[in-house]
């Protein structure tokens, strides 16, 4: 029976794709072999002796103890993409918000409920609506920073809404490349991308590289008076210094999912709750998705969307299969092949991948592995975990 824990809510919609015959999933399982979770924060205390694999329903993974989980080889998913729409739309409401004062607009005629007289509510709006003028979207330039799974959709929706799309990201994936329409100018450079850009939207992840990339310097770099979107995280983005920009009219208006205390009630700045992926649809998808990936790693040792592990998948066929993760050194695997030869036990299959300190193995054999067999390999000096699987 495999157990897995659920942290937070995960949609139904994912949890059904575990046979209830083989499977054991709960929020109250203390020593899981995975653990699925959307936004709440991990610690190295999770992280028990029979765990393997943590399934992060969403994209980010800055909640889960990265660098910890890989020591000890525990796979890290994420479902890129599963929530783009979701993230796609509700930038899409901030691009109308920042061009059409809406948001001023709700708040003036919701604040006229003292007006009795249907014809002068009609006289006082006529004559005020002018202080909610705006711009429209058409035309203007639009710059993308980071063209993954949502930066992509995003930069098609503006060429939808006619408006010019710079992009830029140095970490652009061949699949990603395909999503991007030629109609995007890809530009050389971040400052560039700040310079020509009316609005700027945010779409990379949170990295050593991207902590407050949006910072003073950066931010002299941007035309006066343009907008900033954050749909991506709150720690790509200075706040004292995006502060020093607002009110030095450099940027003109903030529009973010990420509420913070010191922008709170600051003239140009509007936030929303933390909303990107909370649709239904969203939640569903990412479930789906990331249960599926959990499901093919706890019975056939298969890896796909994983943050911190090769992407490795081998078909199952006849015998048994062996996973082994290791430390990225040579011999390991060497080793290996020799114990299994000095028992007279065949390769049926076999595949091998690297990334960075960590290697991944799934080997496929005639005969079933005992667990002396096991044992053994699992003294290998740089073996870091063994799982068994059978036909």
């Amino acid at each position: 029976m495999h157990k897995i824990r659920t942290i937070n809510n995960i949609a139904r919609k994912g949890l059904e794709k575990f046979p209830v015959d083989d499977f054991k999933v709960d929020s109250d399982i203390s020593d899981p072999e995975a653990i699925l979770v959307r936004s709440q924060k991990l610690s190295t205390d999770d992280l028990t002796p029979a765990l393997r694999a943590v399934g992060r329903a969403g994209a980010g993974v800055n909640n889960i103890p990265l660098s910890a989980c890989t020591e000890k080889g525990i796979v890290v998913f994420n479902t890129p993409g599963a929530n783009a729409n979701a993230v796609k739309e509700l930038v899409m409401a901030a691009l109308l918000i920042s061009a059409r004062n809406i948001v001023g607009g709700i708040d003036y005629v919701r604040n006229l409920s003292d007006i009795a007289d249907e014809r002068e509510l009609n006289k006082v709006v006529e004559a005020n609506k002018k202080n909610y003028g705006g711009q429209e979207l058409k035309g203007k330039t639009l710059g993308v920073l980071g063209l993954g799974a949502i930066g992509s959709a995003v930069a098609e929706m503006a060429l939808q809404m006619d408006m010019n799309v710079l992009g830029f990201d140095p970490a652009l994936s061949v699949d990603a490349a395909w999503r991007i329409s030629r109609r995007v100018q890809k530009m050389n450079n971040i400052q560039s991308l700040f310079a020509q850009s009316d609005i700027v939207t945010l779409h990379v992840p949170v990295l050593d590289s991207t902590r407050g990339l949006i910072n003073g310097e950066s931010l002299l770099q941007f035309k006066d008076g343009a907008v900033l979107l954050n749909f991506a995280r709150d720690e790509i983005v200075d706040q004292q210094a995006l502060g020093g920009a607002l009110d030095g009219g450099k940027i003109s208006q903030y529009i973010s999912d990420f509420p913070n205390l010191s922008l709170i009630n600051k003239a140009g700045v509007i936030a929303t709750p933390h909303l990107g992926a909370s649709t239904k649809e969203a939640e569903e998808n990412c479930a789906a998705m990331v249960c599926e990936q959990i499901l093919d790693f706890l019975l056939n040792g298969n890896i796909k969307n994983s943050v911190n592990f090769p992407d490795l998948s081998l078909e199952r066929g006849a015998g048994y299969r062996i996973a082994l993760v290791n430390q990225n050194v040579p011999t390991i695997l060497g080793s290996v092949l020799t114990i299994l030869a000095d028992r007279n036990i065949n390769v049926i299959d076999m595949l091998n991948k690297s990334r960075g300190d960590v290697a991944y193995n799934l080997i496929d054999i005639e005969l079933r592995p005992e667990s002396d067999l096991v044992v053994e390999i699992g003294k290998i000096k740089g073996v870091i975990n063994v799982r068994v699987f059978d036909e």
